[in-house]
C-alpha cells in the first residue's frame, strides 16, 4: 500500500520548536513503519528568524543548523519567505498546524486565531501555547468537533506529562471533582532560597543565571503563569470555562524570609498551590501561596518538579510527578500529541 504524505506547519521556532524538529527527525522511520505515513514539515514561522516554506517538506536538519549558527533562517535558501504565522495558518497546503509561539498571557492571542484559522479549513492542530486553553478552549474544542478535526494540548501544563491523555483515555466516565497542583518552577525555587536566607533580589538574579527566572519573573513571581496553568487545568478537566482573569489569584511577591521561618516552626512549608474545585453546583479556581504540613506529597515538590492531584468521584486522588524537567520532555509533549493525531487518521 502506498504511503500517505502528512504536512504539518510549525508556528513558532524557539526552544521547544527546536526541540520537536529534533525529535521528528530521529522518528520519521519509525513513524513511517507504525503507520505507514510520511510526515514532512512544509511550512516554519518565527516572529524574528524568517520563516520557511516548502510543498515538498523543508530540510530540518539544515533549519536548525541555520539557527544555530546564525539565529536566522539562510535568506539564500530556496525555501525562505517572509510571511506571518497568519497567512500561513490561513493559506499553507497543510493536514496538521502546531502552535508554537509564545504565550501571550492577558489574551491568548494571535495563538487562538491561529488555531481558529486552521479548524475553519478542516485542519487538525496541537498547542503547546497555554493561551488558546487558558483562553478559549470551549469556542476552539466545539469548532474541532463542529468540522470534525482533532485539536491536542498536551504540552500546555506540565511540559509532556500526561495529564489530558490520562483523563482522556484512563479515567472514562470518571467525574473530576477537584485538581490541585504546584505548577511554577520560578515561584519554587525563590521560596526555597529565600528560606535559606537570601534577599529577594539576589535570588532574582542567581535565578536569571541558572535559567530558572525568566528576564522579567513578574508573571511568575505574581502568579500569572501559575493562573493561567490552572485556567487551563480546570476548562478541560472539569469544563470551567472559565480565564485566568477568573481565578482568584495572589503571588509570593509579599512573602518574607520570617514568614517562611514562623510556617517551618508549625511544621510547614509555604508553597504557591493551584487549586480547583466545586462550589455551589459551579467551578471555583484560585491561586495562593499555602501553608502546608512538611510531612505532606506537595512539600516535597521542590526546585523544577512540578506536581498535579486530580480528585475523581470513581478512582479517589491521582497525582502525577514530573521531575526537573528538559526542554526534551516539552518536545516529547507535542509529539506525542502528533502520534495521537496520526493515530486518529489512520483508523
Amino acid at each position: 500500500m502506498t504511503a500517505k504524505n502528512i504536512k504539518i506547519a510549525l508556528l513558532g521556532f524557539g526552544n521547544a520548536g527546536k526541540a520537536f524538529a529534533k525529535l521528528l527527525t530521529k522518528k520519521q522511520e519509525e513513524i513511517f513503519n507504525k503507520f505507514n505515513l510520511n510526515v514532512s514539515v512544509v511550512a516554519i514561522a518565527t516572529k524574528s528568524k524568517g520563516c520557511l516554506v516548502n510543498e515538498k517538506g523543508i530540510d530540518l536538519i539544515s533549519a536548525l543548523n541555520d539557527i544555530d549558527k546564525f539565529n536566522h533562517f539562510n535568506k539564500n535558501r530556496n525555501d525562505y519567505t517572509e510571511i506571518s504565522s497568519m497567512e500561513i495558518a490561513k493559506n499553507v497546503d497543510y493536514d496538521i498546524l502546531f502552535e508554537l509561539t509564545p504565550l501571550q498571557i492577558f489574551s491568548g492571542q494571535p495563538a487562538i486565531d491561529h488555531i481558529k484559522a486552521a479548524l475553519n479549513r478542516k485542519k487538525h492542530a496541537v498547542s503547546a501555547n497555554k493561551g488558546p486553553i487558558a483562553w478559549a478552549f470551549k469556542p476552539l474544542r466545539d469548532l474541532a468537533e463542529k468540522n470534525n478535526v482533532l485539536f491536542y494540548y498536551e504540552t500546555t501544563v506540565m511540559d509532556g506529562t500526561p495529564i489530558f491523555n490520562l483523563a482522556d483515555e484512563t479515567l472514562k466516565f470518571c467525574k473530576i471533582t477537584e485538581v490541585k497542583g504546584i505548577l511554577n518552577s520560578t515561584t519554587n525555587f525563590v521560596l526555597e532560597e529565600i528560606a535559606k536566607g537570601k534577599q529577594y533580589d539576589e535570588v532574582i538574579i542567581e535565578g536569571k543565571k541558572r535559567g530558572f527566572v525568566e528576564e522579567d519573573p513578574s508573571m511568575d513571581i505574581e502568579g500569572w503563569d501559575a493562573a493561567a496553568k490552572t485556567a487551563a487545568l480546570l476548562n478541560v478537566l472539569m469544563g470551567a470555562n472559565i480565564t485566568p482573569l477568573d481565578v482568584d489569584r495572589k503571588g509570593i511577591e509579599d512573602i518574607t524570609y520570617e514568614q517562611i521561618k514562623d510556617a517551618e516552626k508549625r511544621g510547614n512549608v509555604i508553597k504557591l498551590i493551584c487549586y480547583g474545585g466545586i462550589e455551589n453546583g459551579k467551578v471555583i479556581a484560585r491561586v495562593k501561596p499555602e501553608e502546608i504540613s512538611k510531612n505532606s506529597l506537595f512539600a516535597s515538590i521542590t526546585s523544577t518538579t512540578s506536581i498535579v492531584s486530580i480528585t475523581t468521584d470513581l478512582m479517589g486522588t491521582i497525582s502525577i510527578v514530573e521531575h526537573e524537567p528538559e526542554i526534551e520532555q516539552t518536545a516529547y509533549g507535542v509529539f506525542s500529541d502528533l502520534i495521537r493525531v496520526l493515530g486518529n487518521m489512520n483508523n
